[in-house]
């Protein structure tokens, strides 16, 4: 039997890199699957990929209770239930010290990266014990176990979202809802481009954003970033009942990048 099989999975910024990785690996794995992001074409392209009979989408922003409530009965509406939440939606915000980091924008990284995951677990959570249990899995960074020069913003809310994760693993324990996080390193996603491309901005030398992203590759012990299906292989994992000893973890698909300093 496939290791989802009667499971349904609410994945949010699922039309992303990562987020549609992980739906394809779910939906292979016998899921359903419902999608959730801002972009309706992005949705629909992801879920013609996925077939209609193991996933759909909804459209609305993780920062807006009311809609957070909307994507959850959704999901109830069209699959009878929940057993998975993956909390996978994140932006990056801009790379600026922090004295002049613009305020809005640190809210805007705050209001996608922290409060739309406490959303989602708010609004979540009910329906994982009406189940019986069951898994969330937080995406975070390796941004989150350190430090990172110019991105204070996108820091501090994968620092966050651990320690949201470890209170939210002690609450849910008693109701059998497992709580983790996975801690990404360099992925090749649309964020990463954007990265490279501020960092070569901000570098101002003559350098380009094919030698930013070889720069930044060469600080991961692996040589590499990684692809977007191997964060959503860990994320299966921990989805699945393979891992129903695991929670208040702090997973790292890293590289090697957090086992010290090169």
């Amino acid at each position: 039997m496939a290791r989802l099989t009667g499971k349904v999975a609410i994945i949010t910024g699922g039309a992303g890199g990562i987020g549609a990785a992980a739906a394809k690996l779910f939906t292979d794995e016998g899921a359903k699957v419902l999608l959730v992001d801002r972009n309706a074409s992005a949705l629909q392209r992801v879920v013609d990929t996925l077939g209609s009979a193991a996933a759909s989408y909804a459209v609305a922003d993780v920062t807006r209770p009311e809609e957070v409530q909307g994507y959850v009965q959704t999901a109830l509406e069209r699959y009878q239930g929940i057993d998975i939440l993956l909390a996978n939606a994140g932006v990056e915000g801009v790379l600026q010290s922090i004295a002049d980091y613009p305020v809005d924008v640190f809210d805007q990284v705050m209001a996608v990266n922290v409060r739309g995951v406490w959303l989602g677990l708010k609004y979540a959570i009910p329906a994982l014990r009406a189940r019986g249990g069951g898994s969330i899995i937080i995406t975070s960074s390796t941004a989150g176990i350190r430090g990172s020069v110019g991105l204070s913003a996108y820091t501090t809310s994968k620092h966050a979202v651990i320690g949201l994760m470890r209170t939210a693993a002690l609450e849910c324990a008693p109701w059998g809802i497992r709580v983790n996080t996975v801690n990404p390193a360099p992925i090749e996603t649309r964020m990463m481009r954007s990265l490279e491309e501020m960092r070569t901005t901000v570098t101002g030398a003559a350098v380009t954003v094919a030698q930013t992203k070889e720069a930044i590759a060469t600080r991961i012990p692996l040589g590499r970033y990684g692809a977007p299906e191997e964060v959503g292989r860990l994320m299966l994992f921990l989805a699945s009942d393979e891992s129903s000893f695991c929670t208040g973890g702090v997973y790292m698909v890293d590289g090697g990048s957090s086992a010290g300093s090169r």
